[in-house]
């Protein structure tokens, strides 16, 4: 424990510091042409959390979701409009698993669907930033994407009755979040918060109409967030 409150007050102190250097009245600017370029490039990793959001045709038992931590990586180009707006291009891919319970089910291999989910995502997205202060720029951005399901199941001829959950392969999207860019020495390092919200629906039913699975769900579409730590 002593040793743990030695590293704590070091860490604060040196946090404390570092935040004074940035919100100092005349910091050193770090990288003062980084968004002066017409086209930027970089990379982004992180991690997710998605759901799914059911409309159901009758008043009946939801269906739950347990949700997992995922992981994200993907590409980034970037195109300046002007000292405000930036239009960006992120493809990526996103991974993730959901396991969907229903009730009414003696047996675990029926009430269990485990969805697991490899999206290609192809966002086009709006980036509007404040005025940049000292080394830091909060920004909101958001847009629209389009997403393929590697993992869908949409032409396999089984369904939920031989165990298999059936989802669409292409899903379309929009997307919005927030985040701040903070430029270090030697590159611009920028965590951001994103919700993306499925338009379309995703489910395929299964084959037979009543089906304890599918035949009380009238749509299914995707919701879900991520945090992306992106170097420019």
């Amino acid at each position: 424990m002593k040793y743990f409150l030695v590293f704590l007050i070091g860490f604060t102190l040196v946090k404390t510091q570092t935040l004074q250097a940035q919100f100092n009245e005349k910091p050193i600017i770090n990288l003062e042409n980084e968004d002066k370029a017409f086209l930027n490039w970089g990379y982004y990793l992180g991690f997710n959390q998605f759901d799914f959001k059911f409309d159901y045709k009758n008043d009946l038992d939801d269906i739950l979701v347990e949700k997992s931590v995922g992981f994200n990586v993907g590409l980034i180009g970037e195109m300046r409009i002007n000292e405000f707006f930036d239009l960006r291009f992120e493809p990526g891919l996103f991974y993730t698993t959901r396991t969907l319970g229903y009730t009414g089910f003696a047996e675990s291999n029926d009430a269990i669907r485990e969805v697991k989910s490899t999206y290609i995502n192809f966002p086009l997205l709006l980036k509007a930033s404040a005025k940049r202060l000292g080394n830091w720029k909060p920004f909101i951005i958001g847009g629209a994407s389009a997403s393929l399901n590697l993992g869908s199941n949409e032409k396999s001829l089984d369904d939920n009755s031989s165990g298999t959950f059936r989802m669409k392969q292409t899903v379309y999207n929009w997307e919005i979040g927030f985040g701040i860019d903070f430029y270090t020495e030697y590159f611009k390092f920028s965590p951001s918060v994103r919700g993306i919200f499925a338009i379309t629906d995703e489910l395929v039913p299964d084959n037979d109409p009543n089906s304890p699975w599918t035949g009380n769900i009238d749509g299914l579409r995707t919701r879900g967030v991520f945090v992306n730590f992106t170097f420019e």
